[in-house]
C-alpha cells in the first residue's frame, strides 16, 4: 500500500493530469461547428451530421482499445500508459488543427479514441494509491476534474475562436503535449512490479475482458449497472442542446451558461460533497442507490418542465446525483485485486464507449420524433423520459446485484458465500499468468 501522504500526493498530481487534459478537450467544442463547415461546405444541420459521424469514429474506436490499454496498465504499470495517451492526444489535436480535408478530423478522434485519453490509466491509477474505503471519494475527484475542465475549457475556447476555428486546436495541442512532458518528470508509478501480470490477447478485447471479469462474482451484475446508467447519461451531450433550443428557446449562450452550471454541481459534489454524503449515507452502495433514483427524478424534472427555470431546478438534483458514479465505481474496484484493475476499467470504458454508439442515435431519433409537427403526440421531453426510464433499471438491477453483499455488510449468518469470496478477492493477489486468484490464509480465515 502506498504511504497516505505519498498516496495524496500522487491523487493531486493524477487529478491535475486529468483536468489539463479535460481542459483541453473543452476548448474545441466551440470551434468545431465551425471548422467543421469550413471542411465541408455544409450549413449548421449539415456540419451537426458530419459530428456525429466523427463522434461515433471515437466512441467505436474507443471500444476496442480500451480494454487493450486496460490489460497494458496491468502488464506494464499505469504512468506509461497515460504518457502514451497523453502524447496520443496531443498528436490528435494538431492533426485537427492542420486538417485541410474532412478525412484527417476521422482520423484525429481514431488516434484519440485508440489511445482512451488518459481516463482508463487515471482510474486504474486511482484504485491503486487509495485503500477501499476512500476510492469513492478520490473517483469523485476526478469527477470534478471533468467538471472543472468543462467549465474552463469551453470559455477558453470561446475566447480563442475569436483568432479563427484553428487555434483551439493548436492551443489544445501545446497543452496536451505540455501534460505529457509534466506528467513525465511529476507522475509516479503505481503498480509494483510484483503485483503485474502477463499481457493477453484473450483477454484485451471487450469480450474476452467482461468474461475474465466474470471470475469475480459481482462484477457482471455491477457492469451491466454501469452500461445502463452511462446509457441514461447520453441524454446529455446528445439531446440537451436541441431540447433546450426547441423547448424554451434559449440561444447558444443559455446552453452554455446551463452546461457551465453543471460543471459547477459537479466540481463541488464530486470534489467535496462525496466525502461528506457518502459516509452519511452509510457507503459506497447505498450512496449509488441513492444517487441513481436522484439521477432518474432528475431526468423526469427535464422531461416534463415548462419553464426554463424549471431546468436548472432539476440540474440542483444532481448534488445528490453525482454520487452515483463514483460510488459504482468504487464498489466495481474492491471487487477486482490490483494486477486486474486496468482490465476491470478497461472493460468498464467498453462499456461506456458502447453507449455512446448506441445512445446518441437513439435518444436524437425519439427526440426528433416527438418533436416532429406530424408526430401523433407531440412531447420533446420523450429523450429524458427515456433516460428516466434508464436510470430506474440501473437502480433496480443494482439493488439487485448487490442484495449479498448488503447482507454481508450487516453480518447476516446466511449471506451467501459468493458474496463473502467476492469481499475478500480484493486483498487476494493473482499470479503472474492472470489465473485464478491465490487463496491465501487471510481469506480462508473468513
Amino acid at each position: 500500500m502506498t504511504p497516505p501522504a505519498s498516496g495524496r500526493r500522487a491523487v493531486f498530481i493524477v487529478f491535475a493530469t486529468v483536468l489539463i487534459d479535460t481542459i483541453g478537450f473543452g476548448i474545441i467544442i466551440p470551434v468545431m461547428p465551425e471548422l467543421l463547415r469550413e471542411l465541408t461546405g455544409s450549413d449548421l444541420a449539415g456540419a451537426a451530421a458530419w459530428h456525429g459521424a466523427i463522434y461515433f469514429s471515437f466512441a467505436f474506436a474507443q471500444f476496442f482499445c480500451a480494454p487493450i490499454l486496460g490489460n497494458l496498465s496491468d502488464r506494464y504499470g499505469q504512468r506509461p500508459v497515460i504518457l502514451c495517451s497523453l502524447l496520443a492526444f496531443g498528436i490528435d489535436y494538431l492533426i485537427m488543427g492542420f486538417a485541410n480535408w474532412i478525412g484527417w478530423l476521422f482520423l484525429g478522434r481514431i488516434v484519440a479514441g485508440i489511445a482512451g485519453a488518459s481516463y482508463t490509466p487515471a482510474y486504474a491509477f486511482i484504485a491503486d494509491v487509495s485503500p477501499p474505503e476512500k476510492r469513492a471519494a478520490n473517483f469523485g475527484l476526478m469527477g470534478a476534474a471533468f467538471g472543472a475542465g468543462f467549465i474552463i475549457g469551453p470559455a477558453v475556447g470561446g475566447l480563442l475562436g475569436s483568432l479563427g476555428p484553428r487555434a483551439p486546436f493548436f492551443v489544445a495541442g501545446g497543452l496536451a503535449l505540455l501534460n505529457a512532458s509534466c506528467a513525465w518528470f511529476l507522475l509516479p508509478e503505481t503498480l509494483a512490479p510484483g503485483a503485474r501480470r502477463h499481457f493477453q490477447w484473450s483477454r484485451a478485447n471487450p469480450l474476452g475482458a467482461l468474461l475474465h471479469v466474470r471470475r469475480f462474482p459481482l462484477l457482471p451484475g455491477l457492469l451491466a449497472v454501469h452500461f445502463l446508467w452511462q446509457l441514461a447519461m447520453q441524454v446529455y451531450p446528445s439531446t440537451w442542446s436541441f431540447f433546450t433550443m426547441l423547448r424554451f428557446d434559449w440561444s447558444t449562450a443559455a446552453v452554455g451558461a446551463s452546461l457551465a452550471f453543471v460543471g459547477v454541481i459537479m466540481v463541488i459534489a464530486q470534489g467535496g460533497l462525496t466525502r461528506v454524503l457518502i459516509p452519511l449515507f452509510g457507503g459506497e452502495r447505498p450512496s449509488a442507490l441513492i444517487g441513481m433514483i436522484a439521477g432518474s427524478v432528475s431526468f423526469v424534472a427535464y422531461a416534463f418542465a415548462t419553464q426554463g427555470w424549471m431546468m436548472y431546478a432539476g440540474m440542483l438534483i444532481w448534488f445528490v446525483a453525482a454520487l452515483a458514479y463514483p460510488s459504482l465505481n468504487a464498489l466495481m474496484s474492491q471487487q477486482a485485486p490490483a494486477n486486474a484493475q486496468g482490465e476491470l476499467q478497461g472493460a468498464a470504458a467498453s462499456l461506456a464507449s458502447l453507449s455512446a454508439i448506441i445512445g446518441p442515435p437513439l435518444l436524437t431519433q425519439i427526440l426528433a420524433h416527438f418533436s416532429s409537427e406530424a408526430a401523433r403526440v407531440h412531447f420533446p421531453g420523450a429523450a429524458f423520459l427515456t433516460a428516466a426510464m434508464l436510470g430506474a433499471a440501473s437502480a433496480m438491477l443494482f439493488a439487485r446485484a448487490t442484495r449479498a453483499l448488503a447482507a454481508v455488510e450487516r453480518g447476516a449468518p446466511d449471506a451467501p458465500a459468493d458474496a463473502a469470496v467476492a469481499k475478500a478477492t480484493p486483498d487476494v493477489p493473482v499470479d503472474a499468468e492472470g489465473s485464478e486468484p491465490v487463496r491465501d490464509a487471510r481469506v480462508d480465515a473468513k
